[in-house]
């Protein structure tokens, strides 16, 4: 069907339902303007030695200099970055800027393929509570911004199969590629597109259909399978606990499907970590998912001669999600096999549905009784705006996070541990600190990371040092190239007397493992400048440490007093000048510039 059929009959009415949409996700998620970066938003705004334009270039060049391999993220972050620093306030805006863009792109969509109920869909996903994790954590501008490319180049692409032009096709190409360096989960776009023309004309065709999309599916395959090595080798989605028999991954997909879609018809209870359910073969009841999704596609099968909408609602929603079943490892399944942000692009083609029969059912109805069919949509897209304006209040802080997420889900060691941490940051809560940190060791005493910051936390208290190091060490039996383990080890070791051998080895092999592990570096140089005739190998670790830190004051002041004991005055004082560039409250480096200058003028 032509777009001019779809589409309403003056321009008005887009551009204004357009701006309704983006007052809706203003008004919906306006308490998340407040709201900090949480969790690993500091990993994703570019730290400082990426903030340069040497940092642009590595985010594209490096893999592992970033949280994930996604440097068109990355690269849109950077240039926010530019704009306005670490303040939360533009990233949440332009987070809600564009999952309104994906709602008005997923409206224009659906326009073009002529089905019913286009904006109410929009509207529909808009404000849907089961997306507050896309829109109100920073770290999810990977789904907004990458829907944006996926729903654009699949606009366009009807375009080119309406007309064939080549120019239409390339501008949907170059869209799809834009879409990947965001997020990978987009590389299901051209199976989508293949639904979707079937769903239109009920076959497809080798030629007209599916040759053009090839290249896509390559593109898509390469992407997908880069990411999923870049989790495997850089972000850590790899051993014991990544590995899964065939059966138990097909038991978390089967499972894992109907939790989402319960999630788009009722999004009730949500929570930002879900318990992990152990998938077991021998237990008959979890081959229950498997078995109601295999009878329910071949149910969609078997009506498709009368309507392929369901069947194809069903495949857009299955192949969407199907990244994120259990057959690619992510990083974060270890926590939990089910996220809310997972959802955010399988969820377009459900909501379509219902938007679609909603639509159609008023229509359906004696005339008298459609003036209620906006009234009840109106009602539904409330009840939804305010689900989600108190869903937001969950992404305001770290505090708020973990002590919702554990209210609804008691065993979630990772709250207890990360609870623990930022308790630990005040001193009248070391108590509480432990308590969480105590927690997640109980419910999974194999946690490396809960020894290690229990360790951190012990090692501050005067007389209980000795338990701090047991703690270091259980955290190396678990996870034995656990670098920030090695480094706080020898950290404590280099306190104690005769010991300082053993924190050199410890820093060398954090160093190893992680030879960007800049605070290793900066502590290593500190040992080695206390012992006799390592100096220059101090500076050599000051100086790693700089390189990879580059705003890191200590390391300047650090590396200027090891200058000044060597006569080297000139470099001395660029050095303290660079660390009060950075940080002119810094009084340690004015005084000993000072100093240096009084003796200098002697």
């Amino acid at each position: 069907m032509k777009v001019q059929n779809a589409r309403p009959a003056s321009w008005l009415k887009p551009w204004g339902m357009s701006l309704l949409v983006f007052a809706l996700v203003l008004a919906c998620y306006w308490p998340s303007l407040r709201g900090e970066l949480i969790w690993n938003d500091p990993e994703y705004v570019p730290t400082p030695q990426l903030r340069s334009l040497e940092g642009l270039g590595r985010i594209w060049i490096q893999p592992g200099s970033t949280e994930q391999y996604y440097p068109l993220l990355y690269s849109a972050l950077w240039l926010q970055c530019r704009l306005w620093g670490e303040q939360p306030l533009g990233y949440h805006l332009v987070n809600m800027a564009l999952h309104a863009g994906a709602a008005v792109l997923f409206a224009l969509v659906l326009l073009r393929l002529a089905v019913p109920g286009a904006w109410l869909a929009a509207f529909l996903f808009a404000v849907h509570p089961v997306h507050v994790e896309s829109v109100a954590w920073i770290t999810e501008q990977k789904n907004t911004l990458s829907l944006v490319f996926y729903l654009a180049s699949a606009l366009v692409y009807l375009r080119f199969d309406e007309t064939r032009q080549r120019r239409a096709y390339l501008i949907a190409l170059s869209l799809f590629l834009l879409s990947l360096p965001c997020k990978t989960v987009t590389a299901t776009l051209p199976a989508a597109l293949m639904v979707v023309l079937w769903w239109k004309r009920g076959r497809l065709s080798l030629r007209r259909d599916v040759a053009p999309l090839l290249p896509w599916l390559a593109f898509g395959a390469v992407a997908g399978m880069f990411t999923s090595w870049v989790e495997r080798h850089y972000t850590g989605a790899n051993g014991q606990e990544f590995t899964l028999p065939l059966l138990e991954r097909v038991l978390v997909a089967g499972r894992a499907l109907w939790f989402y879609l319960g999630h788009v018809v009722w999004p009730l209870q949500l929570n930002f970590v879900y318990p992990r359910w152990e998938p077991d073969p021998a237990v008959f009841w979890q081959w229950l998912f498997l078995l109601g999704a295999f009878v329910l596609a071949a149910a969609l099968w078997a009506v498709r001669n009368r309507t392929r909408a369901p069947l194809a609602t069903f495949l857009l929603f299955a192949g969407s999600l199907f990244p994120v079943l259990g057959v690619v490892y992510f990083y974060s399944m270890r926590y939990s096999w089910v996220w809310d942000h997972w959802q955010y692009l399988p969820d377009l083609a459900p909501i379509a549905f219902i938007a679609a029969c909603l639509a159609l059912g008023w229509e359906s109805v004696a005339l008298r009784w459609r003036p209620l069919g906006p009234a009840l949509a109106s009602l539904l897209i409330l009840t939804l705006g305010v689900l989600t304006w108190q869903h937001t209040a969950m992404f305001h802080d770290n505090d708020t996070l973990y002590r919702m997420t554990l209210e609804r889900n008691p065993d979630c060691w990772m709250a207890h541990n990360n609870l623990g941490a930022d308790l630990a940051k005040s001193p009248g809560h070391v108590a509480d600190a432990l308590a969480h940190y105590e927690a997640a060791l109980r419910i999974r005493p194999d946690y490396a990371e809960a020894h290690n910051n229990l360790g951190i936390l012990l090692a501050k208290l005067s007389d209980r040092r000795a338990e701090a190091l047991s703690q270091y060490e259980q955290a190396l039996h678990f996870q034995p190239d656990f670098s920030e383990a090695h480094d706080n080890l020898a950290n404590l070791l280099a306190t104690i007397p005769g010991r300082e051998v053993e924190a050199i080895a410890h820093y060398q092999e954090a160093l190893r493992i992680k030879p960007d592990n800049a605070d290793a570096h900066f502590n290593l140089a500190g040992l080695l400048a206390q012992l006799p005739g390592r100096e220059a190998e101090a500076i050599a670790h000051y100086q790693e440490a700089l390189r990879i830190k580059p705003d890191h004051v200590q390391a300047y002041n650090n590396l200027a007093v090891l200058f000044a004991r060597q006569g080297r005055t000139e470099e001395a004082a660029k050095t303290w000048t660079r660390a009060l560039q950075i940080d002119p409250g810094y009084d340690d480096a004015r005084r000993n510039l000072q100093l240096l200058q009084q003796q200098a003028g002697r």
